[in-house]
């Protein structure tokens, strides 16, 4: 009851904290997050118009590449508003790589958001691929169960440059000729999806968090909690177990009888001595 009440509070500060925010932002005359975001689409679903005013369109794709499933309706998903679970419920995928082109007529800083949820496998290593943003991998073996478990609203966010006709991101610059292509990259287990993408202006701080999961947190602090006491144990183990003048060793001494066969030859001299005389004496008989 306790941790219900918690989440409960937890989201009613969050929402009261972005109202806030986009309310300074109206008065200061800064454009709004909708205003800001230049291309959204639902993939493998219908429009819709999400909490924050972003209005998704439509999945360009349908009937044209790739399969629309909307397996995930019957599934509550964590972390996501229930006005907004149709983002992560609907999803485009395909049996090879596929991808969308986003056109892009300014310069400046933008953010490349893309939204998941697996609501289909029940276990890591089932679903598994890159995302590529014009030929540069952006997001590398993306296992959604991996990283949030089952029907579990997960964001990737990418943020890029483009500036002087060059396209910048994670450190790797390249031509951008006004598209910008993002590509969902077939890897060896299962086939790439998308639930739904779109991209604004802005920096990473600008972006809409999704709201937190405690299950996951927790994880999370067990898992750095684990590190940190494996390497306290580690550390102790090694300065109480390694001497205080350590002698290194060299490699092993080669035994000196491994390549003497006289030991094999003793028997057979004996045999021979005795065979000679043996012989000699049935001769004479």
């Amino acid at each position: 009851m306790r941790r219900v009440t918690l989440g409960c509070a937890a989201r009613l500060v969050f929402a009261a904290l972005w109202l806030l925010v986009e309310e300074c932002r109206a008065e200061t005359g800064a454009p709004s997050l909708a205003e800001r975001v230049i291309w959204a689409v639902n993939a493998g679903g219908d429009a819709h118009t999400d909490v924050h005013g972003i209005h998704y369109k439509k999945d360009p794709l349908e009937g044209k590449l790739g399969k629309a499933s909307d397996y995930g309706v019957r599934l509550p998903i964590l972390r996501s508003s229930p006005e907004d679970q149709i983002l992560y419920q609907t999803e485009r995928y395909n049996e090879d790589t596929f991808g969308y082109e986003i056109p892009i007529r300014e310069e400046g800083d933008y953010i490349l958001v893309l939204k998941y949820a697996e609501v289909y496998f029940a276990q890591s290593q089932q679903k598994v691929f890159d995302v590529r943003l014009n030929g540069h991998v952006v997001v590398k073996d993306l296992d959604i169960f991996d990283r949030v478990g089952h029907s579990t609203a997960h964001d990737e966010i990418v943020p890029f440059s483009i500036k002087r006709g060059k396209l910048s991101v994670h450190g790797e610059v390249s031509t951008f000729n006004g598209k910008l292509a993002v590509e969902f990259v077939k890897g060896y287990y299962d086939n790439p999806k998308i639930c739904a993408l779109y991209v604004m202006k802005g920096k990473l701080e600008d972006v809409p968090k999704l709201q937190p999961h405690p299950g996951l947190e927790k994880r999370e602090e067990e898992e750095e909690e684990e590190d940190d006491g494996e390497g306290g144990e580690s550390e102790k183990k090694s300065t109480s177990t390694s001497p205080k003048n350590p002698v290194r060793s060299g490699p092993r001494t080669p035994n000196p009888y491994a390549t003497d066969n006289s030991s094999l030859m003793f028997p057979i001299l004996v045999a021979f001595g005795v065979f000679i005389p043996t012989l000699f004496c049935l001769c004479r008989l």
